[in-house]
């Protein structure tokens, strides 16, 4: 990477999902070759100063839709419940696919599972992956799945994403809308954060409701960690949170990654490609203020959301990185958002 570039390690893609929707389709791509489809490959990542980051294994309600045509939020079908059974068999097909690609990058991508993975393969310029499960369905409550994915290297997860499973309900993507809409976590969603714990998995907070969220602050021994919300303050979006949950994450030392979805970020809640990288460095500048410089880092949804047609991409980052310079982050700020605020939380959920 060349040295004017400041690195991002970023809380949240879904690179690894598009990439197996692809597969076997007219739209299949190489991760390895520079394309125009989804937000993420090598070369733009490369381009991008996009270093590594959380790869999601997210499971659709129906695995067998017309990935061809644009997801609709408002369609009950996209939120139906899927059984563990056929969310493991996709999980597994999603986190093989992510050995492949280290296997065939030569040293351009690594499966990262430690802060001193990451730092390593940030210096060797090979995009650092860390795997993060996004929603529960594939682990069963005895949770042999999580002990046997936490082997090949997963280490961070979400209970639920916008839907309900066995271990909690999350948000819809509603606007405009509190995030207090359905119950907290089940007693085998409790044992769930414990688990992760215990393996030092980190618990990701996003998509969860706000009950869900003050269950899992009451059990869990971790910093409370948002890979890819914003403040509710700003956008009155039902995934964003609110003044009081981003106390709590301060007062446990954990992390909010801002997320680049328009609709996430837009005070009218529009899924506008319009919207200027400024409404990106509004959110992350109160976070600043009220969760601290160290406890806010950046959790794009490339390859699962709608982003700035000025950012583009991931080789788009350093425009947004201007951006934060324009706006009066000092340098060092800007690092911390750009990947040491991550490094920090990781490090900690590890120790």
């Amino acid at each position: 990477m060349s040295s004017n570039k400041i690195p991002v390690f970023d809380g949240h893609n879904d690179t690894l999902l598009k990439l197996e929707i692809e597969a076997g389709t007219r739209k299949e791509r190489s991760f390895f070759k520079r394309t125009e489809q989804g937000h993420i490959d090598l070369p733009r990542a490369r381009e991008g100063g996009f270093a590594g980051g959380l790869f999601a294994m997210f499971v659709p309600s129906n695995i067998h839709q017309d990935f061809t045509r644009p997801f609709n939020p408002s369609d009950p079908a996209n939120y139906a419940e899927i059984s563990q059974a056929e969310a493991l068999g996709f999980t597994l097909r999603m986190a093989a696919r992510a050995q492949r690609l280290e296997r065939e990058s030569d040293g351009g991508f690594t499966l990262c599972r430690s802060v001193a993975d990451i730092e390593r393969a940030m210096a060797e310029d090979s995009v650092a992956a860390v795997l993060h499960i996004e929603g529960a369905e594939a682990i069963d409550t005895d949770f042999n799945a999580l002990e046997v994915l936490h082997a090949a290297g997963l280490r961070s997860l979400g209970p639920v994403w916008s839907r309900k499973n066995a271990f909690a309900d999350g948000v819809p993507m509603a606007f405009p809308s509190s995030p207090d809409t359905g119950p907290g976590l089940t007693d085998a969603g409790r044992a769930l954060v414990r688990a992760c714990n215990d393996l030092r998995i980190l618990v990701d907070l996003s998509h969860i409701t706000e009950k869900g969220f003050w269950d899992v602050a009451e059990t869990s021994r971790h910093p409370l960690v948002a890979s890819h919300s914003n403040a509710h303050a700003l956008c009155q979006n039902a995934r964003n949170l609110t003044d009081r949950q981003l106390d709590a994450i301060r007062e446990s030392n954990g992390l909010v990654g801002v997320n680049f979805h328009v609709a996430f970020l837009r005070e009218d809640g529009r899924h506008d490609r319009t919207t200027p990288l400024e409404t990106i460095v509004r959110h992350a500048a109160y976070l600043v203020e009220r969760l601290g410089e160290d406890r806010v880092g950046l959790g794009s949804d490339f390859d699962g959301c709608m982003v700035p047609a000025d950012l583009g991409d991931s080789s788009g980052l350093q425009k947004l990185v201007q951006a934060f310079r324009d706006a009066g982050f000092g340098e060092n700020l800007v690092e911390k958002l750009s990947y040491r605020n991550w490094l920090r939380v990781l490090s900690h959920t590890q120790n």
